[in-house]
This record gives C-alpha cells, sequence and structure tokens, in this order.
C-alpha cells in the first residue's frame, strides 16, 4: 500500500462519526473535509507568497485586479468591487491604505465628473508581478508530487465543484 492509499485523519474522523451516526452518510465528507484542508494549506502558501513581495493577501487582490485590466492597469472603484467580491467600504479602506503606500494612483474619471479611475502605480506593478512568480513557484512545488494528468482532472472536477447552482 502507498502512502497515498492509507488512512489520513479525514479518514480517521469519518470512522469516528460513522461508529456514532451509523445511518448517516457520510461520502461527501471523503471529498469535502480534504478541501478544506487543501484550501486551508493554499492560503498559508499564498500568504507567504504574497508576503515574499510585501503584500498582504488583500493588497495582492486588489492589484491583481488592476493588472489583469489592460494598460494602464486602471479601473473604477465599481469594477475593483466586482473583481475582489468585497463591499464598497473596504474597498475604500484598501485604496486609502494602497494610495498610501504608492501602490496604487487615484485620478478623476474624464468620462465621469464624480468618479475615479485607481491606477496600478509601476511599484504595484512590482510587487504583483513578483507575488504572483512566487505563487506560481510554490504552487506547482506543492502540485510536484501529482501528475499533470491528475492535475487536469482535479482541476475539472473542482471547475464542476465550483459552479454555482
Amino acid at each position: 500500500m502507498d502512502a497515498a492509499e492509507r488512512d489520513d485523519e479525514v479518514d480517521l474522523i469519518i470512522d469516528a462519526w460513522s461508529r456514532h451516526l451509523p445511518d448517516v452518510d457520510l461520502t461527501p465528507l471523503d471529498v469535502m473535509s480534504r478541501l478544506r484542508r487543501a484550501a486551508h494549506r493554499l492560503s498559508r502558501l499564498r500568504s507567504k507568497a504574497f508576503g515574499s513581495a510585501g503584500l498582504a493577501v488583500w493588497e495582492f487582490d486588489v492589484l491583481a485586479a488592476l493588472r489583469r485590466a489592460d494598460a494602464p492597469h486602471e479601473l473604477n472603484p465599481a469594477q475593483l468591487i466586482a473583481a475582489t467580491m468585497i463591499g464598497s467600504a473596504a474597498m475604500t479602506t484598501r485604496l486609502d491604505k494602497l494610495s498610501a503606500r504608492g501602490l496604487v494612483e487615484r485620478r478623476p474619471n474624464p468620462r465621469d465628473g464624480r468618479g475615479v479611475l485607481v491606477r496600478l502605480a509601476l511599484e504595484g506593478i512590482e510587487r504583483v508581478d513578483a507575488a504572483m512568480t512566487e505563487l506560481a513557484r510554490v504552487e506547482a512545488d506543492a502540485l510536484s508530487g501529482v501528475s499533470r494528468e491528475d492535475q487536469a482532472t482535479l482541476a475539472r472536477v473542482l471547475r464542476q465543484l465550483g459552479r454555482e447552482g
């Protein structure tokens, strides 16, 4: 039996619960509990990768949304809110902090006299690129024991699982 087939913590937890709740189908925990553990590990990996570029996770999220936008890497706050899935008040606070650090610049929106545009500053580009490069490296390391074929299968299954509705 190889290491992948041996009981892990999730197997032991399911075994314990099955003794207490023998009439409950605990099969979904095989997947969901492992996904939760993998998500926790991914969160730690991402924090470390972003930290290597001097960024917090929330900073990376905002800067990455701007970096993905076409040059000059500029969006309005509503577009940033949609891209990062956070509220308006939180976005205002985040933009204030990023602006104070010189990672983004705000300017009046020429198409909307009341609005602003947020542009990724050169320092923001350098940091978000460094963070993404490190993230790709650490995630590749984390997946190094999984074949490309299994990675593709896992991505396909997770895509289905991630769909709402």
